[in-house]
């Protein structure tokens, strides 16, 4: 017996999932100081170069493939900050909506930051938050997470930590790599030599201060010369550094070290963003219609292992594109995080995602595709003891009575549960909520809740999100996970992320393809919600636990409606993998639910094969 098939929506037009590539190879963990050894490539001298200590204090260059600095004249570094992110999590990269790369063990020496693809024309953006935008104004940052440093030793907070940015900002005419030094949430007189800084919306006090003896100065790079860029910053118990990439030069710039990141740099966030911030916020870089961007983070930290995806950011700034489209396969060099931005994927960032639409098709977070037509209520999704999402199957009976379709959708994000009940209505820890569209909910627990175009966006801290999405008479619902690779539980889980396995709730693991009897009333009932714990109780009482007769798919419509359903799917240019999905969906729901499938790449594995 096959494994029914699923229509999990298009990332680009469901959820906005980064799919995203993690890459392990062998890297480089000592500094190379000796200009006689040729690296074998320019990323492999990218590596080594970034490592090799400036000779003193200045600024830097060098060329392919010498590994050794030669003095250059340095300028003065923009008096302008780039602040950390405050306030609700946008829809758009940035202001802690990001991918970041974190190291499975000890602290980050070097991180490079680089675009494997840059399909841009145009980009332009306001100085400092503030201004008419300016064409070819942006910021590459390669950013630290906030960490325990002792420059806080002065601040009466014990939630001050210290920040490290490496920035290259372009705005139009030159170029200037330095860094910036953060101590966040201060709330004190900063102290010498450190500029104050107050969000206009907020009363902590913020303390930021450039390194001290200027930036390296670098010719203008337009936008379109993305794909020949990256950003490197190093850090040591001895001394911290920045280097720009262009081409076959680096352009390098010491630093003073005044927050020393080395004994608490495990995550690094590299993108491309607006030119720096005021109180306002930070501002946004604003690409073209059509950009695409492929984000490379390698991280240097002594071993070789992939580090782990978490889907959350730093600092303030901003551009314009989202995340909807999964990366390509893994490439070499590594260890790495490669992940695709671009302007049609419209929703939050996230490491790994899973959906359910239609009458009912589940995609899991491994990337296997498989029907499931039970009613009741079920456990979708289970991270951990602070995420879980359940759903409300309701029949399509009695048209359709061996289909089923999400009539509701729960999720708890720690101690905070929201409910989207078909309706559409909301319920945010037991009470109804009105939140007009275009506004977004932030709630004391960090959790924050977006309405955008009748879609439901539910975000917490560590970039856990769900998305529900308005249909006539149903819901479509997408899971991003905000930190992978980890463990998933419930029907859209992969034991092991193995595409090729199930696991009910008593651990019990399944090969697929499954029989239609253990795929319901094994695995499938297995994952069936006791009323007391279910999240879906605001949407009334369940109507009905029960499983199909019989498998239901295309080929079982009538010949007439079926073939008439497919050409619906044909006109709208439908992959060949989600045909038979798209059919049913046509069928049984009307011609808008083929919108799911379109540019939809087919799963990593078809159950229903």
């Amino acid at each position: 017996m096959r494994l029914f098939g699923s229509a999990g929506r298009s990332t680009r037009g469901l959820f906005g999932a980064v799919v995203f590539a993690v890459v392990t190879a062998v890297s480089v963990t000592g500094a190379v100081s000796s200009a006689a050894q040729v690296p074998v490539s320019q990323r492999d001298w990218q590596n080594q170069i970034a490592q090799v200590p400036q000779p003193s204090k200045g600024c830097f260059t060098a060329d392919y493939p010498r590994l050794a600095w030669q003095a250059a004249p340095c300028a003065p570094a923009p008096d302008i900050p780039m602040p950390p992110y405050n306030g609700p999590r946008p829809l758009v990269v940035g202001n802690r909506n990001d991918i970041s790369a974190r190291v499975p063990s000890g602290f980050i020496s070097t991180a490079i930051g680089s675009f494997d693809v840059a399909d841009v024309l145009s980009e332009s953006g306001p100085i400092g938050n503030t201004g008419p935008s300016e064409p070819n104004a942006y910021t590459l940052q390669m950013n630290t997470n906030f960490f325990t440093s002792p420059a806080c030793a002065g601040s009466p907070n014990p939630e001050c930590r210290g920040w490290e940015q490496f920035v290259y900002a372009n705005k139009g005419s030159s170029g200037l790599v330095f860094i910036q030094y953060w101590l966040t949430r201060y709330n004190t007189t900063c102290p010498a030599g450190w500029n104050q800084f107050t969000f206009s919306t907020g009363t902590n006090v913020y303390c930021y201060r450039n390194n001290s003896s200027g930036a390296a100065l670098v010719p203008s790079q337009p936008i379109t010369n993305l794909a020949d860029l990256s950003l490197s910053g190093q850090v040591s118990a001895a001394g911290d550094s920045v280097v720009l990439f262009v081409g076959t030069t680096a352009y390098s710039k010491s630093g003073d070290n005044f927050v020393s990141a080395a004994a608490g740099w495990n995550e690094a966030e590299f993108n491309v963003f607006g030119y720096g911030g005021n109180t306002d916020g930070g501002g946004t870089a604003s690409f073209n219609d059509g950009a695409s961007l492929q984000v490379r983070t390698r991280t240097i930290y002594g071993g070789t292992a992939a580090p782990l995806c978490v889907a959350h950011g730093f600092t303030a700034e901003k551009n314009n594109l989202d995340f909807g489209t999964p990366a390509p396969p893994a490439t070499r060099p590594g260890p790495a995080v490669i992940f695709v931005e671009d302007t049609v994927g419209g929703a939050t960032s996230n490491c790994a995602s899973a959906t359910t639409i239609g009458d009912v098709h589940a995609h899991t977070v491994a990337g296997l595709a498989y029907d499931f037509q039970a009613t009741g209520d079920f456990e979708l999704a289970q991270v951990g003891s602070d995420f879980d999402v359940q759903a409300r199957h309701v029949s399509g009976a009695p048209t359709w009575p061996d289909a089923s379709v999400n009539q509701a959708i729960g999720t708890r994000m720690g101690s905070t549960k929201v409910t989207v009940c078909g309706g559409p209505k909301l319920v945010v820890d037991g009470r109804p909520v009105k939140l007009p569209d275009g506004r977004t909910i932030s709630l004391p627990s960090g959790v924050d809740i977006n309405l955008a175009d009748g879609v439901y966006v539910v975000t917490d801290q560590t970039g856990n999100s769900v998305r529900v999405t308005q249909q006539p008479e149903y819901l479509d619902v997408s899971v991003g996970v905000g930190t992978w690779p980890t463990r998933v539980r419930g029907l859209l889980g992969n034991p092991d992320n193995n595409v090729k396995l199930l696991e009910s709730r008593d651990g019990t693991v399944f090969s697929v393809p499954l029989s239609f009897e253990d795929l319901y009333s094994r695995y499938g009932d297995s994952w069936r919600v006791e009323p007391g714990d279910s999240l879906l109780s605001p949407c009334g009482e369940l109507a009905e636990q029960a499983n199909p007769k019989k498998p239901f798919f295309a080929d079982d419509l009538e010949p007439r409606l079926r073939e008439k359903a497919r050409a619906v799917c044909l006109e709208a240019e439908i992959d060949q993998a989600w045909l038979d999905d798209c059919t049913l969906d046509v069928a049984v729901l009307g011609t808008k639910a083929a919108t799911a499938y379109v540019g939809k790449r087919p799963p990593v594995m078809n159950g229903n094969k």
